[in-house]
């Protein structure tokens, strides 16, 4: 199989919003609720076609949260929509109670992840979010990889009958392929199919996954990159197939190495006796370094270069019978 190169898309937000323009239209009781960043999530048409359907409540996201979780227990369907660093933090008492022990059915859309923000730093990097609210009993939990995986992501929430929290970056991405169109919650995307190899990413590092895919086909070398776009409920079935298929696996994430997708996979995999080289690619327990998102991705190998070497290191490292 040849691997294709990648066509690009537009941001996984504008596509949130024009999903959520479609659904609204067609439904009243759909409302967005945000903390003066309608701009930054993309919701400017929304407000200017659904005035009567959002709801501003200012640079407040304590009260972001409990104004959603009220609006949602008189029958509303609610996206909450307001910065990640900010929302899995500031507010993370209102989501613990007022969302996912309260089961109400909001839709947490935290905007601008991981290291969207770049030059701002680590007060604005958003890279525990995963981790606290993988904690958290009642939280789906779930980041889209590009345009497709966002639009059925949103339609999904709009219909959901639980709390949902949904990170989304900045820039513009590319179109995935798949080997199957299927979309489930809860079950992984197989972007491509390899044997010797897996990566398993979610959100905005599918893509470099699937371009050192085709930097390692190359070469000889056989990737599988699935989108892990449901980190809760974990999709457990498809990490242990791919422990008995694959001679690695890689996680790769925009997350802190502590907590988010890479421990969890860890923590399935050893609970089965899976035993299989493995790697977590994310953001190690230090200083973040400043700029832009792509600079910060390819400083901590989260690159089609970064992560194909990191394949060939690991296959190279089984081959000789010692992995570090």
């Amino acid at each position: 199989m040849s691997l294709k190169p990648l066509s690009l898309g537009k941001a996984n937000l504008e596509e949130f919003s024009a999903t959520l323009i479609e659904l609204a239209e067609k439904n009243p009781n759909i409302l967005a609720v945000t903390s003066d960043s309608r701009g930054s999530g993309k919701l400017v048409p929304y407000a200017e076609k659904l005035p009567e359907q959002i709801v501003e409540v200012g640079i407040a996201e304590q009260n972001l949260v409990g104004v959603a979780a009220g609006l949602a227990s008189t029958g509303k369907s609610v996206f909450a929509v307001s910065p990640a660093c900010f929302l899995a933090t500031r507010s993370l008492e209102q989501v613990k109670n007022d969302v996912a022990y309260s089961n109400q059915p909001v839709s947490l859309i935290g905007i601008s992840a991981g290291v969207s923000y770049g030059a701002l730093g680590s007060t604005h990097h958003s890279l525990h979010d995963i981790a606290a609210l993988r904690a958290i009993h009642n939280m789906q939990i779930l980041i889209p990889s590009d345009n497709f995986e966002t639009r059925q992501v949103i339609t999904y929430a709009a219909q959901s009958e639980k709390p949902v929290f949904i990170k989304f970056g900045k820039k513009n991405m590319p179109h995935l392929p798949r080997a199957s169109e299927t979309f489930e919650i809860g079950k992984a995307s197989v972007i491509c199919e390899g044997t010797d190899v897996a990566f398993i990413a979610c959100g905005e590092t599918v893509a470099p996954a699937y371009e050192a895919a085709i930097l390692l086909e190359e070469q000889g070398i056989s990737a599988e990159v699935v989108s892990m776009h449901t980190i809760s409920p974990l999709d457990e079935a498809s990490i242990l197939r791919l422990a008995k298929k694959c001679k690695a696996i890689i996680t790769v994430e925009e997350h802190s190495v502590h907590g988010g997708l890479g421990e969890a996979c860890a923590s399935l995999l050893l609970q089965n006796q899976a035993i299989v080289p493995f790697k977590i690619i994310g953001i190690p327990d230090e200083d973040t370094v400043t700029g832009s998102q792509n600079e910060i991705f390819g400083y901590y190998g989260i690159s089609a270069e970064g992560l194909a070497q990191t394949a060939k290191k690991i296959l190279t490292l089984k081959t000789n019978g010692c992995i570090d």
